[in-house]
């Protein structure tokens, strides 16, 4: 039986546009190329885990203007519970304004929207889902209060809570030491530690204060050099899997669905890791956010071809 994971997290429409490079200050460029295409962290990590093979109920909010309806279709069609997805009819849907460079890199500007109306008596309705959940999966463009309710229900029926601390602002959940495993990047491991991450022993620095406040497992996700895991066991750095990056947007939503999946599944966080891995490394591979994310038959596929999980170069710390 697939295990389930409830997802709360922000939905949005990205406008997806190609250029050599971000524009200066002041300064007007010509995109080649522009996508409307689904993304939003929440909504890209649910997609992520459902086609992982999860069954996955999403938490969120969009508009009632022409994008909201769209994307709860879609969630349809990948097989998510939308039950718990309103439609506010005030805010906008969440949007964000995506430029991506020749190196596959990009740059992202984000307006929230709808996503920051969700509120802890919406979350309260899901409750029982999140009950019902092998893992609940939590970001951070949703107002710090609904998150704080979901993992007071998380913790209050003990289900294990993944928490990709991202997009890190001012105010964070009071709860979020309560998670059980973090996944944040470097940049977010330094915004939440107050150490540069700029190297590998810096990380682990970083990722040691992280488990001093009292979260077990801290992944950092470290791009093309795959990712360093720090838990009772110690630390290592899980390498990454080589590719030709073309768009790097929702590389670290692949690994967060898929480290949930897998680590729900009851797999090891050495194996949950290299997993994840190959996910994100595939999603960087195709254009766009939740059109890039891979299937479970498509991240088999390629762990095969490098040998599968257990070939995954682990290096101890």
């Amino acid at each position: 039986m697939s295990v389930r994971i409830a997802v709360l997290g922000n939905i949005n429409i990205d406008f997806v546009m190609e250029a050599q490079r971000p524009p200066k200050p002041g300064e007007t460029l010509r995109a080649s190329n522009l996508r409307m295409v689904p993304g939003g962290k929440g909504a890209n990590q649910a997609v992520a885990a459902a086609r992982l093979g999860a069954q996955v109920t999403l938490i969120g909010r969009v508009g009632t203007d022409v994008f909201g309806q769209p994307l709860i279709q879609g969630f349809m069609r990948e097989g998510i519970a939308t039950d718990f997805i309103r439609c506010d009819e005030q805010a906008a849907t969440g949007a964000a304004f995506i430029t991506i460079t020749p190196d596959g890199q990009n740059s992202i500007l984000s307006a929230l929207g709808a996503n920051l109306e969700c509120t802890e008596q919406q979350v309260e309705k899901a409750g029982e889902a999140i009950d019902r959940s092998d893992m609940l999966l939590l970001q951070l463009g949703v107002p710090a209060a609904a998150v704080d309710r979901s993992i007071q229900i998380a913790v209050d029926r003990n289900v294990p809570i993944l928490l990709d601390p991202s997009p890190l602002g001012d105010e964070l959940p009071q709860l979020w030491r309560r998670a059980d495993i973090m996944v944040p990047n470097e940049t977010e491991a330094a915004g939440l530690t107050g150490v540069e991450v700029p190297d590998i022993p810096s990380a682990v620095q970083a990722a040691t204060q992280l488990g001093a406040q009292g979260i077990a497992v801290i992944i950092i996700t470290l791009g093309s050099q795959g990712c360093l895991l720090v838990d009772t066991d110690g630390a290592r750095l899980v390498h990454s899997y080589p590719v030709d990056p073309v768009d790097t947007t929702a590389a670290g939503d692949a690994f967060a669905g898929a480290l949930a999946v897998r680590v729900a599944e009851g797999a090891t966080f050495n194996e949950a890791a290299a997993f994840a891995n190959a996910a994100g490394a595939l999603a960087t591979t195709v254009v766009g956010a939740q059109p890039s994310l891979p299937t479970r038959q498509a991240v088999e596929q390629f762990l095969r071809r490098h040998g599968g999980v257990q070939e995954a170069t682990i290096e101890e710390l």
